[in-house]
């Protein structure tokens, strides 16, 4: 499984989306077709910007899961304040990509920061 996990300020574009998935995508060589979902946290189950890109791309939106969130955390790359101050994770794109992808998930690197969005990847297998 190939996961994208967002985090967003409010009202980003699905197109600033869009974007910053593709320039994570590049940054790891990875086709927008082998992706399988698209992440993100309770807070931002509504935001328009998420849900109209992954209509777009024909791929479920995940809520991520608070309590995998919380015990993916620990595997998280990036430690940003603003995403401490407003979810209590170090970087809620990058738990919520380890927690739709489950116990046995990795991230290909650091996430992405991108014109009011950020985007990791996480992967459960090996990177090819």
């Amino acid at each position: 499984m190939i996961c994208a996990g967002f985090g967003a300020r409010k009202g980003v574009t699905s197109e600033a989306v869009l974007a910053a998935l593709d320039a994570a995508l590049t940054m790891h060589d990875i086709a927008r077709n082998r992706l399988n979902a698209l992440a993100t946290v309770p807070r931002k189950r509504d935001e328009p910007g998420l849900t109209d890109a992954a209509k777009a791309l024909r791929l479920p939106l995940i809520i991520a899961d608070e309590a995998a969130m919380r015990a993916a955390a620990t595997h998280c790359l990036t430690r940003s304040e603003q995403a401490l101050a407003a979810t209590g994770l170090p970087s809620a794109s990058e738990a919520a990509a380890l927690a739709v992808c489950g116990p046995a998930a990795r991230l290909l690197g650091p996430r992405l920061t991108l014109d009011g969005v950020t985007c990791a990847i996480a992967t459960t297998g090996r990177q090819s």
